[in-house]
């Protein structure tokens, strides 16, 4: 009797796929798996039970599959893998993060009628049909704990059309945005403000078509960063968790070093800004360079509770980047800039005299493109981290330092 070869998955794909040693790609499987010529698949020692009952139909998880070591190989080799098509070979590369499960304190949901059924939920993969959600084990149970509620009143309220639902967890409690929900007639305002008080909101935003109005807030929404209260506008950004925030802001910090005058560039709230300026040597100033005004705004406010280290500026740094005059004055910088990366101001920074760059990044590839940028002009990356806070899926990120190749070590 002939036993049928078998062949095993050595690898993972950008998106998630098991790849066998020959490039096929394997749908459902992770490295040590193994696949005969039928196409059976054979779990290996690092293919686990998923925990959620929705995975493999809904489009937030992709390797819900995979174990710790897969998981923590996957982020890495993506990082490093990019790095190394534009030539980038990091003198040290530390320990890959990891966020744990329900740990992400943001998310957006979507809302809609499904033959006169109220569904609330993510995306299918590659698919405009919700998944209707009746547990996550990625997202804080506070957000999860909204799911049901929302559902009943969403049900109750919203028309025919689909519903944005953006859920984010500040230092009151849940703040709650609504997308493309208008609110019609006095019952369905009423049964607003009921909803926010008898869940406990901190904020109730609704978005009618003319931008997000706040309806309920009892005391202003805040995110405290390295222990500043920062206003938060509704819609802000912040690092999906704060496991995440905490190991890249630990970098961050460590790496700035003695830099005396720092500017964060692409500072949002000030998620760095806060961590450099309270955490940092005595007497450092910090700029914070935001584009988005209500971000700006927000990031300025808090600046006493600082110790007024911190400076703001609002300006565009993709139409108006920082010139290289300007940026002679700083000790160090740092930027954390959207996914398409920072090609303007980094083309500056690289004529510039700044000694050190650490860079955040959202987007292996538009940082490894910058970084080339970076590395030309004479730049050594010193220190790579990767980063994995989107748990169970293939966004990848990570943190970076870059020193001029006279003064590294």
């Amino acid at each position: 009797m002939s036993v049928m070869p078998m062949r095993e998955v050595v690898r993972l794909a950008a998106r998630g796929d098991g790849v066998l040693q020959d490039g096929t790609h394997v749908r459902g499987a992770v490295p040590g798996d193994t696949v005969g010529l039928d196409g059976a698949l054979i779990a290996g020692p690092h293919h686990i039970v998923p925990l959620c009952r929705h995975f493999a139909q809904c489009g937030g998880c992709q390797l819900q599959h995979a174990d710790d070591t897969v998981l923590r190989d996957f982020v890495h080799d993506r990082v490093l893998n990019t790095a190394s098509g534009q030539g980038l070979e990091p003198r040290e590369v530390l320990d890959t993060h990891l966020s744990p499960p329900r740990s992400r304190r943001r998310a957006t949901l979507h809302f809609q009628r499904v033959k006169s059924r109220p569904v609330i939920g993510f995306k299918q993969a590659q698919s405009h049909q919700l998944v209707d959600l009746m547990e996550c084990p990625v997202l804080v149970p506070e957000l999860v704990d909204m799911i049901t509620p929302l559902r009943s009143f969403l049900g109750r309220f919203a028309g025919k059309g689909a519903v944005d639902v953006a859920l984010t967890q500040c230092d009151q409690g849940v703040d709650l945005a609504l997308g493309n929900f208008p609110l019609e007639g006095l019952a369905a305002t009423e049964g607003a403000l009921e909803f926010a008080q008898a869940n406990g909101l901190a904020r109730l935003s609704i978005d009618q078509g003319y931008g997000p109005e706040t309806v309920w807030e009892p005391e202003p929404a805040t995110i405290t960063l390295s222990g500043v209260p920062v206003p938060m506008p509704p819609g802000a950004f912040l690092q999906a968790t704060e496991m995440a925030e905490r190991c890249m802001i630990d970098d961050a910090v460590a790496w700035i070093g003695e830099s005396a005058i720092v500017a964060d560039l692409f500072a949002g709230l000030g998620t760095f800004t806060y961590a450099l300026a309270v955490t940092g040597a005595q007497g450092r100033k910090v700029l914070a360079v935001e584009a988005d005004r209500a971000a700006f705004l927000a990031c300025k406010s808090a600046s006493p509770r600082s110790g007024g280290q911190v400076h703001s500026l609002h300006r565009d740094l993709f139409r108006n980047p920082l010139q290289p005059t300007e940026l002679n004055r700083f000790d160090a910088i740092l930027l954390d800039p959207p996914r398409a990366g920072a090609r303007a101001q980094i083309a500056e920074i690289a004529q510039s005299t700044v000694e050190r760059v650490i860079y955040v990044s959202c987007n292996p590839s538009s940082w490894a493109r910058d970084a080339a940028v970076l590395v030309e002009a004479g730049f050594v990356l010193s220190r790579l981290r990767p980063v994995g806070q989107f748990r169970w899926s293939t966004h990848v990120e990570l943190v970076s330092l870059f020193e001029r190749s006279g003064s590294a070590p």
